[in-house]
């Protein structure tokens, strides 16, 4: 009998969908919180994209309050995010890092880092509280199709299906691609209703011919260095930052962010006034590099669809929604990271309130 009982069909109570920045930190919350969930992951592994950034150091968020993070972040995304990251603010992220074990560096403009300087430790910390907690991590396996149905959603892969009361897309933006971001998180969304704004690059360096500028390949600015957006010889967007000298043109955290204001909005034609201690020039009509290479994923599933309340879809009940998937993006400099994890956050906690928790008390976040 007892063995019989143990057959019965029960779905998941949480499946999550990408085992990224979100969708790791939406497991660590749901296990800790004593919500039953799995990760499918499409890669063998979890975390590529986290082990990658910051040139594998991973800025996980930035020592900031809460409301100048939304207003570095800028409209329309912070109205959007805003509840997500008041209720999960860096110095929660930090600490809940902290007492996981990491060891932390703050950097004087206050981006965090784990003190090692290797983002591993980032996914180790996350590895830990999984492993700990024994959430299946399914990973080397893509999901194919999500079904609404009844009680719950059919999750499809290549060689089974699976019953979830509640799904939790987490599947990143379409960059960098061979990490696994690859834009499936937006196609399953399209196919159960939502809207999708086209995908762009967001953060990402541009291209010039500028023969002066490519024969300065392999410089490299930090302090006092900046970027500015000229428009018919009007500066109307300024960034301070790295500014690195490619072969193909400008890089740099002063750049990226120059570009994600053009994109968002909706600037096409462009000059880059690049400032330095050791000189000063203007880039003429640069091009951006393409969306693969882009360090964030601009568009993705159109935000007025999502309770940013819950960051529940308005459309499909217990589906839910985290990270670069949305039409959300902030500056270089651990905002995009700590967009993940407050989002993943905030749909774990909602997500618990439809399927009930065992109580067991939350050893990840403080």
């Amino acid at each position: 009998m007892k063995y019989a009982k143990a057959l019965t069909h029960r779905p998941v109570p949480l499946a999550i969908i990408g085992g990224g920045a979100a969708g790791l930190f939406a497991a660590a919350i749901a296990s800790s919180r004593g919500l039953g969930c799995l990760v499918l992951e499409r890669k063998a592994r979890v975390g590529s994209k986290l082990l990658m950034t910051a040139n594998g150091r991973c800025n996980f968020t930035k020592d900031i309050p809460p409301e100048r993070m939304l207003a570095d972040i800028g409209e329309p995304v912070a109205s959007f995010v805003g509840p997500a990251i008041r209720s999960c603010p860096p110095s929660m992220i930090a600490g809940g890092f902290k007492a996981r074990g990491l060891g932390i560096r703050r950097m004087p403009d206050g981006r965090l880092f784990p003190a090692s300087g290797k983002a591993a430790d980032v996914v180790h910390v996350f590895g830990d509280q999984l492993r700990d907690s024994t959430v299946p991590l399914l990973t080397n396996c893509p999901v194919t199709g999500v079904q609404p149905v009844k009680n719950g959603f059919i999750l499809a892969t290549r060689h089974f299906t699976l019953w979830a009361r509640n799904v939790l897309v987490a599947t990143g933006g379409a960059s960098f691609p061979k990490t696994g971001s690859v834009g499936d998180g937006q196609e399953f969304a399209r196919r159960m209703g939502h809207r999708v704004v086209p995908l762009r690059a967001g953060l990402v360096g541009c291209e010039t011919d500028d023969r002066a500028v490519r024969a300065m390949a392999g410089a490299r600015f930090e302090n006092g260095a900046s970027a500015a957006l000229v428009i018919d010889g009007r500066e109307v967007f300024r960034a301070r930052g790295e500014v690195e000298i490619e072969q193909w043109g400008v890089s740099g955290a002063a750049v990226y962010n120059c570009t994600r204001h053009a994109v968002r909005q909706g600037i096409e034609a462009f000059d880059l006034r690049i400032e330095t201690p050791e000189g000063n020039w203007t880039v003429k009509r640069p091009t951006m590099r393409p969306l693969k290479e882009a360090i964030v994923t601009m568009g993705g599933v159109s935000l007025a669809e999502v309770n940013p309340e819950t960051m529940e879809s308005r459309i499909v009940p217990g589906l839910y929604f985290a990270g670069e998937v949305l039409d959300v993006d902030g500056p270089t400099g651990g905002y995009n990271i700590t967009i993940a994890f407050a989002t993943a956050n905030l749909a774990v906690r909602n997500c618990m309130q439809r399927s009930g928790p065992d109580g067991r008390s939350d050893t990840f976040m403080v």
